[in-house]
C-alpha cells in the first residue's frame, strides 16, 4: 500500500476506522477479528478505535480490547509498524447516546486504562475526542500535554474541533500535536478549512465517515432508475470499481495530508477500501468530483 506519515510515522495512505466491530450492528468476535486481519493483510497500518467505542453499558474499551486481540496474534515485527490511535473524552451510558467528558482527571484516567487494554506501555497516538464545552479547551488539551511529558503518549490528536481549536491546541502541544481527526465525505465537506490549516501546520488530516454519501452502488444494479448516480457512482461504473474507492481516492487527492479512516464490518469491505490506496483519478474526474451530485454524463474509464 503506498505509504503516507503522521507526526513522521509511515503508515499505509487507507486506515481502518474500527468502531462498527463494537457499536450497533457489529458482527461477531470471530468476524470482527477477521476484519481486523483482513485489514492488517491489505497493507493497513493505522487502526483507528477509541475507549468510548462499545454497544451496551459496562463494555468500555469493547474495541480496543479486540484491536488488542488482533495484534497479539501478529509477529512482532508487523505489531511494530501498526500505529493504533485511540481516543478519549466521550462515553456511552448503554441507551445509544454519547456523552462528553473532557475535565483533565477523566482524560488522565481514560488514558490509563487503554494503556492497560492495547498492553502498552505508550500509546503511539492518543486523540481528544470532542470538545467539552463545560470544560475550557486549554485545560482538556493541557491534559494530553502531562500524558506526553508522563511518556504515557508519544503523540497527540484532537478531533471535532475547528481552527481556533487547533490554533489553540499547537501552541500547547507543540510538535507533540500531529493529527486533527474530523468529519469529511463527498457529501460532507464543511472541515476543508481545518483541512487546510493542517495541511500548513504539518499535520496529518484524518477523515472520519468519510464514505457519507456513497451508500448505494449502480454496480450493485445498473437496471435500477431509483439509485442516484453521482459523479463517484458513474466514474466508479466507468472503472468497474466501487464509489467508495472512487470516495477515498478523491480524499487523498486532495491533500497529502489526509489519511481516511473508513470502517467496515466485513473482511470484503476493509479490502476494497484499502484498493483505493492506489487508484489514481484523472483531472477530469477530479473536476467531475468538485461538484459530484449534479447531473453528468459517463466520463471514459481511467
Amino acid at each position: 500500500m503506498h505509504r503516507r506519515t503522521i507526526g513522521g510515522i509511515p503508515v499505509g495512505a487507507v486506515g481502518l476506522g474500527a468502531m462498527p466491530l463494537s457499536v450497533e450492528g457489529r458482527p461477531g468476535p470471530d468476524a470482527a477479528l477477521a476484519t481486523l486481519h483482513a485489514a492488517l493483510d491489505a497493507g493497513v497500518t493505522l487502526l483507528d478505535t477509541a475507549d468510548s467505542y462499545h454497544w451496551h453499558a459496562g463494555e468500555l474499551g469493547h474495541n480496543e480490547e479486540l484491536v488488542a486481540r488482533a495484534l497479539a496474534a501478529r509477529p512482532a515485527a508487523e505489531r511494530a509498524q501498526v500505529l493504533v490511535a485511540t481516543k478519549g473524552g466521550r462515553g456511552r451510558p448503554g441507551d445509544g447516546s454519547w456523552t462528553v467528558d473532557g475535565r483533565p482527571e477523566h482524560l488522565r484516567q481514560a488514558c490509563e486504562g487503554s494503556l492497560r487494554r492495547l498492553g502498552v506501555p505508550a500509546i503511539g497516538l492518543y486523540q481528544l475526542h470532542k470538545p467539552d464545552p463545560l470544560v475550557p479547551w486549554a485545560d482538556s488539551v493541557g491534559a494530553l500535554r502531562e500524558l506526553l511529558d508522563a511518556g504515557k503518549i508519544r503523540a497527540a490528536g484532537i478531533s471535532n474541533v475547528d481552527e481556533e481549536q487547533i490554533l489553540t491546541a499547537r501552541e500547547i502541544l507543540g510538535p507533540g500535536l500531529v493529527s486533527v481527526q474530523n468529519r469529511f465525505s463527498p457529501a460532507v465537506r464543511t472541515a476543508e478549512p481545518e483541512l487546510r490549516l493542517s495541511e500548513r501546520l504539518g499535520l496529518a488530516f484524518l477523515p472520519w465517515s468519510p464514505l457519507g454519501g456513497l451508500s448505494r452502488s449502480v454496480l450493485d444494479d445498473p437496471a435500477d432508475t431509483t439509485v442516484e448516480r453521482s459523479a463517484f457512482h458513474r466514474i466508479a461504473a466507468a472503472r468497474g470499481v466501487s464509489p467508495q474507492q472512487i470516495g477515498l481516492a478523491w480524499l487523498l487527492a486532495l491533500s497529502p495530508a489526509v489519511v481516511p479512516i473508513p470502517g467496515a464490518r466485513r473482511p470484503a469491505s476493509i479490502r476494497d477500501s484499502a484498493a483505493a490506496a492506489g487508484l489514481v483519478l484523472e483531472p477530469a474526474e477530479l473536476a467531475a468530483l468538485a461538484d459530484p451530485f449534479s447531473p453528468g454524463g459517463e466520463p471514459a474509464a481511467g
